[in-house]
């Protein structure tokens, strides 16, 4: 996966969540992806939006896999100037993304496919009780939707995860990885 390295910044201290995430879909062949909260940047001089690897820019290393693994990615945010923002760092992979504006527990009850990766990164966690349940209702609609090789990767660890973690673990999943900012987790234990 030659095109990870790129991704290798000082700033991006979630690289080696996601490379181990990548390493792992590429082992299982997975294609779909699903994100919620897509990557927005962050505001240089009042208009220009520049890259922000402290948050991770997981729209564009999703997009980038989709787009050399034959896959495919679908991203949701509330907010139309993240989705946006989103769709000008990922102009070159536009092939390869659906974008949706709009709430993400409503995306996931609409959606239809059976998802490999879910990834799941929306509402900040400034409030860890509602960011808590807002995540847990986002991994309930999706459940039926993942299937024994799924991953599902939680962003913010400590701040969002609190309900999800004991939800998917009493749901017959384990952790396969786990870093200070995200954890990873599938049905399928092994990770090679």
């Amino acid at each position: 996966m030659y095109f990870l390295n790129q991704f290798n910044k000082p700033k991006n201290i979630r690289f080696d969540s996601f490379k181990k995430t990548f390493e792992i879909c590429e082992l299982r062949n997975l294609k779909v992806i699903v994100e919620t909260g897509t990557s927005r940047g962050k505001i240089k001089f009042f208009f220009y939006k520049l890259h922000n690897w402290k948050d991770g820019m997981s729209t564009i290393m999703f997009a980038e896999y989709a787009k050399n693994n034959d896959g495919f990615l679908y991203t949701c945010d509330i907010s139309a100037s993240n989705i946006n923002a989103a769709k000008k760092f990922t102009k070159k992979f536009s092939a390869f993304i659906d974008y949706n504006i709009g709430d993400s527990i409503n995306f996931l009850k609409m959606f239809t496919r059976k998802i490999d990766l879910l990834y799941l990164d929306s509402l900040d966690g400034h409030n860890p009780d509602l960011a808590s349940k807002h995540q847990l209702e986002e991994i309930k609609c999706s459940i039926n939707k993942l299937h024994y090789n799924s991953l599902v990767l939680l962003d913010d660890k400590g701040t969002k995860t609190n309900l999800s973690i004991k939800f998917l673990l009493s749901n017959n999943f384990h952790i396969l990885n786990e870093t200070q900012q995200q954890i990873l987790l599938s049905k399928n234990k092994k990770i090679d």
